[in-house]
């Protein structure tokens, strides 16, 4: 972790749903903190990634129910925050890159709309003002013609330029802290490299923090700092990602065994094996 203090502080976070059937532990006893860094959260479908980040963010819908002995941002208590508290936060100090931006933007509005929405809402600048931000924002992500892509609509783009608008539109009020929520997904192995490139140089140069969640083990630890590995709920082990490949826990060496290797040839994958152990001991 960053020697610095950290911004985001986790401890015993739990994301619980009722339904018919019983209680439903989305997330289950989750520590974490988040300093000026890239941390990865890596795990299969279900094991309570995205929760853990919509709850960092208070955005859990009801009926769920968050609780954790501590959920602060700088200071500030997330849990027993005032509306008015969280409006200040979301976006403006903490901003989120949802996975798919065709599903994330107004498909009625253009790109430069809603780029200069996000910030005149967070900064109350004026709609010049607010355009020149944007402008710098896409350049930053790498578009080449800002002018023609802010004038542009969604359906107008592609779904690699698509995911750099999404992340100029969070970015573009300046957070401390962006969780991005597999923002490679859904594209290409060179638009991928490209997409990490830019936020990496982002969060380099603006000093912010970053939550990556993936599903990508190698993804993650070739572009983040620490790796946060996650199993239905729960956090299994943390390790620095450049330590990954000697991790000790047999739910992550079983993800990487996992993984195809193109020196291997044509050989069968193993099937990861799950031990209900793995679970008792972190109750």
């Amino acid at each position: 972790m960053s020697d610095t203090k950290p911004l985001l502080t986790v401890r015993n976070l739990s994301v619980d749903f009722p339904t018919r059937v019983g209680l439903v532990q989305a997330v289950r006893g989750l520590n974490l903190s988040v300093g000026q860094e890239k941390i990865g959260i890596v795990g299969e479908s279900g094991s309570g990634k995205s929760m853990t980040a919509r709850a960092i963010l208070r955005l859990i819908p009801l009926p769920g129910r968050v609780r954790a002995d501590e959920l602060s941002f700088d200071g500030v208590d997330i849990l027993r925050a005032s509306p008015r508290q969280m409006r200040a936060i979301r976006g403006q100090r903490i901003s989120m890159v949802m996975q798919d931006p065709k599903f994330s933007l107004n498909p009625v509005l253009t790109v430069g709309k809603q780029i200069t929405e996000a910030y005149r809402v967070h900064h109350g600048s004026s709609e010049s003002q607010a355009r020149q931000r944007a402008l710098v924002m896409l350049d930053a992500v790498r578009i080449r013609d800002p002018e023609r892509v802010y004038r542009a609509y969604p359906h107008e783009v592609s779904g690699g330029m698509g995911q750099r608008i999404m992340i100029a539109m969070m970015l573009v009020p300046e957070p401390d802290l962006l969780i991005a929520d597999e923002p490679t997904s859904a594209l290409d192995v060179t638009v991928q490299l490209q997409v990490l490139a830019i936020l990496d140089d982002l969060v380099t140069q603006r000093g912010m923090g970053l939550i990556f969640i993936s599903h990508d083990l190698s993804l993650v630890a070739s572009f983040c700092d620490r790796v946060v590995i996650m199993y239905s709920g729960q956090v299994m082990e943390v390790c620095d990602a450049r330590d990954l490949q000697s991790a000790k826990h047999p739910y992550t060496r079983g993800l990487l065994q996992c993984l195809p290797k193109i020196e291997a040839g044509a050989i069968d994958l193993p099937v990861l094996e799950r031990d209900p152990a793995w679970l008792e001991a972190h109750e």
